[in-house]
This record gives structure tokens, sequence and C-alpha cells, in this order.
């Protein structure tokens, strides 16, 4: 391989994490409180709205329900008002962003709901205010199981920045699409999926490290 298709490569690899870390930064800032609003807004729970709690389950339903493909097509418009473009890294990001945001939302509702109800009790017994409880029994109780739901989220971003690179995204997939596919380079196209296989295992090893860190309810091995 040359040294030209090296520099491509390397280029692309930098694209790809640049999308990836600012739609998952962003995609957990908005995803976070709405999963978590999502598990605490259900009939009796503690903050009980049961019909926003059902509008804003129908809004994350849908948008889950859109192809990620056709999600970028049809979001063109917004995509040019916001980024200015439809085309490059930073128009990636807008679909990239709305695709993360209710994927991260459902994992963060999922771990929340895990946490021992019998906990939720003995915080309200104490006197604490369901804000109280939500900040200091259920998101620390939930917190492995996020951190493990956000490296999910993470690994799914990874796969759909490639498939951007087919409308106009730049990046690893589409360096693949056009000289992997276009121009017949096989060697390009293999190793973009050996870069991109070594993202996923990287972001996993790393997610569950941190997930490890981060769980009170089991010890730890240490020294092994």
């Amino acid at each position: 391989m040359s040294a030209h298709l090296i520099n491509l490569l390397l280029e692309a690899t930098l694209q790809t994490l640049y999308m990836v870390a600012i739609s998952g930064a962003l995609g957990t800032i908005f995803g976070l409180p709405i999963g978590v609003y999502l598990a605490v807004s259900q009939r009796g729970e503690l903050l009980s709205s049961p019909a926003v709690n059902k509008v804003l389950g129908l809004v994350v339903n849908a948008t889950r329900s859109v192809p990620f493909i056709i999600l970028v097509v049809a979001i063109i418009p917004f995509t040019r008002l916001i980024a200015g473009t439809s085309i490059g890294t930073t128009a990636a990001i807008v679909p990239l962003t709305i695709a993360a945001v209710p994927f991260i939302a459902r994992l963060v509702e999922n771990a929340i709901r895990e946490v021992d109800s019998g906990l939720i009790e003995a915080a309200r017994a104490m006197g604490a205010t369901p804000l109280q409880i939500i900040r200091k029994v259920l998101i620390p109780e939930a917190l492995p199981g996020i951190t493990l739901g956000l490296t999910l989220a993470v690994v799914s971003l990874i796969g759909y920045s490639a498939m951007v690179g087919a409308v106009g995204g730049e990046g690893l997939g589409d360096l693949g699409i056009r000289y992997g596919y276009q121009r017949f380079m096989p060697e390009v196209m293999l190793a973009v999926v050996v870069i991109l296989i070594v993202l996923v295992q990287l972001v996993q090893s790393l997610g569950e490290g941190l997930a490890r860190l981060v769980d009170k309810r089991a010890p730890r091995n240490r020294g092994r």
C-alpha cells in the first residue's frame, strides 16, 4: 500500500473518531436526562406523569424505528440548516447525534429500571426528595449499566459513521466506498474493515473496564 493511501487511512480514521466523539458526547448530553425521565415518569414512579411519558416514548420509538440511512437523507434540509452543508464530517454529526439520542435514552432507561426498588423505598423512608433519590440513588446504582449502555451506543455510532460515508460523509466509510469499492482496491477495503474492528474492540474493552471500575456492588479483583 502506498504512502498516499496510508495517509488517507490515517486522515479517515481521525475523521471517524471526530464524528463519533462529538455525536456520542451530544447524544449523551441529551439522551441521558431523557432516559432518566422515561424511567421515573411512568405511573406510580418518582415523577409520575403518564401522559408526558407516553408522548415522549412515542417520539423516541419513532426516531429509533427509522433506518439510519433513510434518516440521513430525510433530514438533509435540517442538517444544512444546522451545519451549513449536508456533506462532510461536521454535517454527518447531525444525523449521528439524532440517531444516538433516542438509542442512549432507552439504554439509560433500562439501566435505571434495573435498580433495586428496595433502595428507592429506603431512601423515601429517610425523607429524600424525588430529585435526591434520582441523583444519589438511581444514577449511582445504575452507573455500571449506563456505562455499558454508552459503550454499546459508541460501538453503534462507529458503524453508523461508516454508513454515512455512502451519502457524502467523510471518514472510513467514505474511503472504503471511493477506493475499495468504486476503484476496485480490495486492500483499502480490508484496511478499513480492520481499523473499524480495532476501534470497536478498543471501545468495548474500555467501556467494560470503566463499568467494572464504577461498579460498587461487587468486589474488584485486584492483583490478577
